[in-house]
């Protein structure tokens, strides 16, 4: 079976059977693209044509069955970048880690990530016990939990969210662990954590108050920001009172 690697390998072998170059790519096109037998005309022509030069009929037929064959220089891109990805999994973690979660900061939870190995044990023990009935949310989560328990099992650790050295999208590399961004926080969407970046990139914040006006944030985000921490030791607004 070794002529249906990829697609590259049918025209080969097609033309090592004697057939022209131009006939042999019209099959090889129509095969990997699954169209042997939605044009039964054009594909007869190409079976006789075959036939002529001694392809045996189970090549025929296998050709056929084919739905979608891969270009042989896309399945050498996929091996090389899979080479590619493992060797920093191995050698540079901390880099693979945080390249991981920023592509798959959607299903991010920090609640339950973020605070060590037991919180994210617990978790999947959980989702296990719910079997089918589990959310489709958790069920996507628990490929995500995993990865995070080889991270903590590898020794690395998540800083806290931080208000101004968190990104709103993207994980960050520090030389203590890896930071997850402000949209890792459960609620708290990218659109607010991207507002919260402008924001204190133009000037650091004053109080929650002025979060909230220069961030253009309402109070839901507010109270997703103290519960994870990030608003400690700020007042809600900086005007002094007159009364003691």
């Amino acid at each position: 079976m070794k002529q249906f690697g990829c697609r590259d390998d049918i025209m080969v072998y097609l033309m090592k059977k004697g057939l022209e170059p131009n006939h042999a790519f019209k099959i090889m096109e129509t095969v990997r693209k699954g169209k042997a037998l939605k044009d039964p005309e054009k594909w007869a022509e190409y079976v006789g044509i075959m036939k002529k030069h001694d392809v045996p009929d189970w090549y025929i037929k296998s050709c056929e069955k084919i739905k979608y064959m891969f270009p042989k220089a896309h399945a050498a891109a996929y091996v090389t970048n899979a080479f590619r990805i493992a060797w920093f999994k191995v050698h540079k973690p901390e880099s693979y880690y945080t390249a991981f979660f920023s592509i798959r900061a959607d299903e991010f939870d920090s609640d339950v990530m973020i605070h060590g190995k037991e919180k994210v044990l617990n978790k999947m023990r959980e989702i296990d016990m719910q079997g089918n009935s589990a959310t489709t949310k958790d069920k996507n989560m628990y490929a995500i939990l995993e990865i995070v328990l080889e991270m903590y099992e590898r020794g690395i650790k998540f800083l806290p969210i931080d208000l101004y050295k968190s990104h709103s999208t993207k994980f960050l590399m520090e030389e203590e662990g890896i930071r997850p961004p402000l949209n890792s926080i459960p609620g708290l969407g990218t659109v607010a954590a991207e507002g919260i970046q402008i924001a204190r990139e133009e000037e650091k914040f004053m109080c929650i108050d002025d979060i909230q006006q220069r961030a253009k944030v309402g109070k839901s985000v507010i109270e997703l920001l103290k519960n994870a921490g990030c608003l400690e030791g700020m007042t809600q607004s900086n005007q002094m009172s007159l009364f003691v």
